[in-house]
């Protein structure tokens, strides 16, 4: 009982505190972000990575929306990711290999999201649903 308050049960989000963001793919970007302005969420973070995708990050309360152009947007359900807050991506890698989680990032990866970028990794769940780990650096 001592071992699971101090968060080492030996799962894989030991060193996590709660979901970072939910990650949402839209065919157009700037219809979507004023959507959700309208509903009440501020936008906090925006850049484009890569060969010019256009990211969002937009803030409400304690939910973070990343809002993204690419597939499958528009079809029922297209919520590509939950992205977890973890505390120390490396060991989170390392248990998720360990325990034989099915890892579909190219390992650690890196952002320049935010003031100084993220590391995550990605593993998929049994619908094929994406559960990305995600640090701030």
């Amino acid at each position: 009982m001592q071992r699971e308050r101090e968060g080492q049960t030996g799962k894989l989000l030991d060193g996590c505190d709660g979901i970072q963001h939910i990650g949402i793919p839209t065919a157009d970007l700037k219809k979507t972000c004023e959507f959700y302005e309208e509903l009440g969420f501020e936008r906090t973070f925006e850049t484009v990575i890569g060969d010019g995708q256009h990211v969002a990050f937009l803030n409400f309360q304690n939910v973070t929306l990343e809002l993204y152009e690419g597939e499958p947007a528009g079809k029922a359900g297209a919520v590509d990711h939950i992205s977890i807050n973890c505390l120390d991506v490396q060991k989170a890698y390392a248990l998720a290999v360990e325990k034989g989680y099915p890892v579909v990032s190219n390992g650690i990866e890196e952002l320049p999201f935010w003031k100084n970028g993220v590391r995550f990794f990605t593993i998929e769940g049994p619908n094929r649903e994406k559960i990305e780990l995600n640090q701030y650096l």
